[in-house]
């Protein structure tokens, strides 16, 4: 497994991530010790969580995977061998994250994030410590291929950035996080954060977690010359486009027991002509003799703009074939093919 450092840290994680959000609601306990288990004999020691976690966010349910790991961690007590990743929720009107109101990313907020998810993790520092979404609105993920509304309308009360970086700075000093993290962030965004802490504000982010897939290759617009010149790490999220580019959704197939079927979250990848587009790339996948989970994976690994690519499975087979695209060689023919369904198509799922 090739290892890489993130940012300007000192940080180096593995080329691929083991996420962990489906830990909690489609995977217990057991099966989510023995994917971390399985990856770290593979050669992954990078975890990436989040407060919100499990998927879908429900209060009931809030919490559990940072409890797994916590666990996971002590029973192996392996935790210096583990980079942890976490986050904390950005606005939200969902008010189980701070015991009954809502949240937002100021002082009060955030500290109260990251003392929960110490406790729940069962350590006291977590080395890369993220913000999940921005406090300000913009539209989900940050760089869609077009805005209806724009300028969109600003909140009286949205938290200035110099300020929540603010924070950081003083969780960093009291030991109880390593790094910043950005993650569904625009080029604006991170540029911003950057320049609070050239200002001496608070910390440099090291990375940057946003989608990234075959349908979805907005981040190369902007954020590509932002991550190479300011040394920003992607850290790339949904690989598969929530399941939509194994083939498994293949014709308006919706298998029993898949996240589509059990949650109708797939919004983001059910937009027009989404499907048409999925079941081509998917062909061509199989064109190369190669499963579509593994093609768009080993896709994601081959852009030299990845840190790191965070890969989800519910079962061992699909952690295996996940694991699997890191050792695979991209060809010259591969991107051309995959280059030419990306000049017709664009980016139908940014």
């Amino acid at each position: 497994m090739d290892m890489r450092r993130i940012g300007r840290t000192d940080l180096v994680v593995s080329k691929i991530c083991l996420g962990t959000m489906t830990w909690g609601q489609q995977n217990t306990e057991a099966e989510g010790h023995a994917q971390m288990d399985y990856a770290f004999e593979r050669g992954v020691n990078f975890l990436d969580t989040a407060e919100l976690y499990p998927i879908p966010p429900k209060a009931e349910t809030q919490g559990r995977t940072e409890r797994y790991i916590g666990n996971w961690m002590k029973a192996r007590g392996n935790r210096d061998k583990v980079v942890l990743a976490s986050k904390v929720v950005g606005r939200t009107t969902n008010d189980w994250f701070r015991g009954g109101r809502p949240s937002k990313l100021v002082r009060e907020d955030i500290m109260h994030a990251v003392e929960g998810s110490l406790q729940k993790l069962q350590t006291d520092y977590i080395d890369l410590y993220q913000i999940h979404f921005p406090e300000r609105r913009v539209p989900w993920g940050s760089n869609p291929n077009r805005v209806g509304n724009w300028p969109a309308k600003r909140d009286a009360d949205e938290t200035p950035i110099a300020e929540t970086i603010a924070v950081f700075e003083e969780l960093v000093k009291a030991g109880k996080i390593r790094h910043l993290g950005l993650s569904n962030e625009s080029s604006w965004g991170v540029m911003r954060f950057i320049f609070e802490s050239e200002k001496g504000n608070g910390p440099r982010p090291a990375s940057l977690q946003n989608a990234y897939n075959l349908v979805n290759r907005t981040f190369e617009v902007n954020l590509t010359e932002v991550s190479d010149r300011e040394e920003v790490s992607l850290l790339a999220y949904s690989p598969l486009a929530q399941g939509y580019l194994t083939g498994k959704y293949d014709h308006g197939a919706r298998p029993q027991g898949s996240r589509s079927q059990l949650f109708n979250r797939g919004q983001r990848y059910e937009t027009p002509n989404a499907a048409e587009v999925q079941l081509e790339y998917n062909e061509l996948a199989r064109s190369f003799g190669m499963e579509p989970a593994l093609f768009a994976n080993a896709f994601v690994c081959s852009r030299p703009f990845v840190m790191s690519n965070i890969i989800g499975a519910t079962s061992i087979a699909q952690l295996d074939m996940a694991l699997s695209s890191a050792s695979v060689t991209w060809t010259t023919e591969m991107q051309e093919a995959v280059d030419a369904i990306h000049q017709r198509t664009g980016n139908p799922c940014p």
